[in-house]
């Protein structure tokens, strides 16, 4: 029962990660260029969060490198993205009161 468990895990996280692809692919045509959405970096996260899991289930220390430094990288691009929608709405915040 537990090694269908970690497959599970592991196969949600491709998933994911097809996920994001797939996201990224129709945000684009919807935009005639090539951009990558908000969602991309949700699904990137979750999948790397549940195939990082499956690695270290699977005890796998070249996966779990791998996946941790994606799980970094794909964290700190959301927080980026929230701080800038932050700035931008409290730019606009000042802007509709006259503020200057």
């Amino acid at each position: 029962m537990t090694e269908i468990l970690i497959l599970v895990v592991g196969f949600a996280g491709q998933a994911m990660f097809f996920m994001r692809f797939f996201v990224q692919w129709l945000y684009s045509e919807k935009h005639k260029r090539s951009l990558i959405p908000t969602a991309f970096w949700y699904f990137s996260l979750g999948g790397s969060f549940l195939l990082m899991t499956y690695a270290i289930f699977k005890k796998d220390p070249v996966f779990i490198i791998g996946q941790s430094t994606g799980f970094i990288i794909y964290t700190r691009n959301l927080i980026l993205i929230r701080r800038e929608r932050r700035e931008k709405a409290a730019r606009s915040a000042q802007e509709s009161t006259g503020d200057s």
